[in-house]
C-alpha cells in the first residue's frame, strides 16, 4: 500500500504538500469515493483528481487497442498519426508487435519491456490470427497454398523467403481467417499479392490467448486478471521450451 499524497507525487501530479491540498479540498477520488488526508491506496484502485484518472508510472500496464486503418506503428513524432500520440495515454507504453498503416486490428500495449521482448520472439511460435477480405473469390487450391507456405521477398534480408506453414480457412466468398505463428513486414498482402490476390481489408483479430471480441476502433481496455496469468504464462511457457526447461 502507498499513502495517496505520495501516489499523487510520484505519478507527477504534484508535490505531496500540494497533494494534501488537493485532498482536503475535495477534489481527489478514490474508486468513486471522497479521499480522506492520510489514507493509502492499494494497486489497482482508481484514483481521480477532478475528473482525471492518475496512473502510477511504475505499475505495470497492458492494454489491448483497436487500431484504425491509417494509424501508424511508430513512435516517430514525425509521424502526425502514430499510435502513441493517438492514444495519448498517461503513462508511457509501446507497442509489442506492429500493425502495417493499411490494417486494423487488436495490438497489445504496454509498459512492460520483458512481456514485449517475449511476445515478439518469433522462435517462440505465438499464434496471432487474421480476418482478411481480398478481391477474388477465395478457393480451395488458394487456402491450400496459403496454408503450405508461400514464397515472397525478406525485405530486411533482402532474400526470397518461403513462410511458416499455417491455419487458413474460408468465412465467406471473399474472406478467410489465417493464423500465423510469425510476422513478417505486411506478411500476408504479400502472401496475397504472389498468389494473384489483393487484400481489401485485413483486421488482426486475436494475439495468443487475447481477443478482439466486441471491441470498436480507437476502443481501448485494460486486459483482465485471468487473460494476464494465462498470457504471462504462455510467454514463459515458450521460454521454458525455447531453452529446454520443464515448467513445473
Amino acid at each position: 500500500m502507498t499513502r495517496l499524497n505520495k501516489y499523487l507525487s510520484e505519478a507527477g501530479v504534484c508535490s505531496r504538500r500540494e497533494a494534501d491540498r488537493l485532498i482536503k479540498e475535495g477534489r481527489v477520488t478514490v474508486d468513486g469515493k471522497r479521499a480522506t488526508p492520510g489514507m493509502q491506496v492499494e494497486p489497482g484502485q482508481i484514483v481521480k483528481v477532478g475528473k482525471k484518472e492518475i496512473r502510477d508510472k511504475n505499475r505495470k500496464v497492458v492494454l489491448a487497442v483497436y487500431k484504425p486503418a491509417g494509424i501508424v506503428c511508430t513512435e516517430s513524432p514525425k509521424e502526425k498519426r502514430n499510435i502513441i500520440r493517438y492514444l495519448n495515454y498517461p503513462i508511457r507504453i509501446t507497442y509489442a508487435g506492429r500493425l502495417d498503416k493499411d490494417s486494423e486490428g487488436l495490438l497489445i500495449m504496454t509498459n512492460d519491456g520483458d512481456l514485449i521482448n517475449g511476445m515478439m520472439r518469433a522462435r517462440f511460435g505465438h499464434e496471432k490470427e487474421y480476418k482478411v477480405t481480398v478481391d477474388r473469390p477465395v478457393t480451395d487450391e488458394f487456402l491450400k497454398a496459403m496454408s503450405e507456405g508461400v514464397r515472397i521477398r525478406d525485405e530486411e534480408k533482402g532474400l526470397d523467403a518461403v513462410t511458416r506453414p499455417c491455419q487458413a480457412e474460408a468465412v465467406g466468398k471473399y474472406t478467410f481467417s489465417i493464423t500465423l505463428t510469425q510476422g513478417l513486414n505486411r506478411q500476408i498482402r504479400r502472401m496475397c499479392e504472389a498468389l494473384g490476390y489483393k487484400v481489401e481489408r485485413l483486421i488482426r483479430i486475436r494475439i495468443m490467448n487475447i481477443h478482439l471480441d466486441g471491441m470498436k476502433p480507437g476502443e481501448v481496455r485494460e486486459l483482465k486478471e485471468q487473460e494476464l496469468e494465462e498470457l504471462y504464462g504462455q510467454i514463459k511457457a515458450g521460454q521454458d521450451a525455447g531453452t529446454g526447461r520443464t515448467t513445473k
